[in-house]
């Protein structure tokens, strides 16, 4: 069985070799390729059965067309979001699409208030003041995080990670979800983001990016926002209208901005580009506030998730080839399932 593996990194090829291994109960011939699936790359998929791809790899229709006339049956996602495939376009090419939900929900949430906590304490101004012999605090003040009130927009497993932690910290937390769970419960209250966002000096977004949740932050929203708060973002930069944000932080509304996605990241994260002159102008405008944080989708990367992702993985192709239920299937179970006999092996 062969298995094109796009947008991969090192790290990827070290963990997904691991568990494809000759002695792993699946193994299967794998190929690598630094650049992102997309419309220019699909040719590269030619003769593989099951493709394996990231974030910002692109799976619209004309993709998976393009897939299916080349022979491919199965793609398997490396992470939890799903926006950048067309799960209508899947289900009717009968492709097994699959994710892995939960690789490490303490990874994201640790990260994100690593974030919090950076630009709160402003630790990135005075590590980069200090190397070069400026011990002056003034410019450095923040915030105790003991006794402030937190807001969690949204509580999937990160959520309720990130609440726990914060918790720890001595805040008041508050949560906006369509969808209420009693794990939350336990930790704080669950009101409108109407209510949430003039409340909180602190708010972290843990929603998915759906059509319902695209520019959740934006200019009338940013209205409601306490003055001097700080955003965090983690889960997917189009939850966030850029230069709504902008404007925030020009006028002093929004007190910082920490973000480790980004709406355009496509194309831009995860590849080197510090001797190129990058032509995004929103994400350059953002990089001149001394308020906002920017990092490019680091917060699942440990060592745990790494391990979780490839084995996830694996898992997923295993059902799949079974005929067994696969509980991280995007497309109808049954619809999935038609195409296992075109795959060449099955375990």
């Amino acid at each position: 069985m062969k298995i094109a593996v796009f947008s991969a990194k090192t790290y990827d090829q070290k963990f997904l070799t691991q568990v494809f291994d000759p002695a792993s109960p699946l193994s299967a011939e794998l190929t690598f390729h630094e650049f992102a699936l997309g419309p220019e790359t699909l040719p590269l998929a030619r003769g593989a059965d099951v493709v394996c791809v990231f974030v910002n790899d692109v799976l619209s229709a004309d993709v998976l067309q393009g897939l299916h006339a080349h022979g491919v049956r199965a793609v398997l996602l490396r992470c939890a979001g799903y926006n950048n495939v067309d799960l209508h376009a899947a289900e009717e090419l009968v492709l097994f699409v699959a994710n892995v939900p939960a690789y490490s929900p303490e990874a994201v949430a640790e990260f994100a208030v690593a974030l919090l906590q950076t630009l709160n304490r402003r630790t990135h101004r005075a590590y980069n003041r200090v190397r070069e012999g400026n011990f002056n605090l003034e410019g450095l003040l923040g915030r105790n995080l003991h006794g402030k009130t937190v807001g969690v927009v949204g509580t999937g497993r990160i959520g309720i990670a990130f609440a726990k932690i914060v918790k720890g910290y001595g805040c008041r937390l508050l949560a906006y979800d369509p969808y209420q769970v009693d794990a939350f419960k336990e930790l704080g209250e669950y009101v409108s983001l109407e209510e949430l966002l003039p409340q909180c000096d602190f708010v972290s977004l843990h929603c998915p990016l759906m059509e319902g949740t695209r520019h959740i932050i934006n200019g009338e929203t940013l209205k409601l926002v306490k003055e001097g708060a700080i955003l965090v973002n983690t889960s997917r930069g189009g939850l966030i209208k850029t230069r709504s944000v902008i404007e925030a932080l020009k006028s002093g509304r929004l007190g910082g901005l920490a973000l480790d996605v980004y709406e355009k990241e496509g194309g831009l994260f995860y590849q080197d580009h510090s001797g190129d002159i990058i032509q995004d102008d929103e994400l350059m405008r953002l990089m001149t506030f001394p308020n906002v944080l920017v990092c490019g989708h680091q917060a699942f990367f440990t060592e745990e998730a790494l391990i979780e992702i490839a084995e996830c993985t694996r898992r997923n192709l295993e059902n799949f080839l079974n005929n067994e239920p696969c509980k991280n299937s995007l497309v109808h179970e049954k619809v999935a399932l038609k195409r296992r006999d075109s795959m060449p092996v099955r375990i």
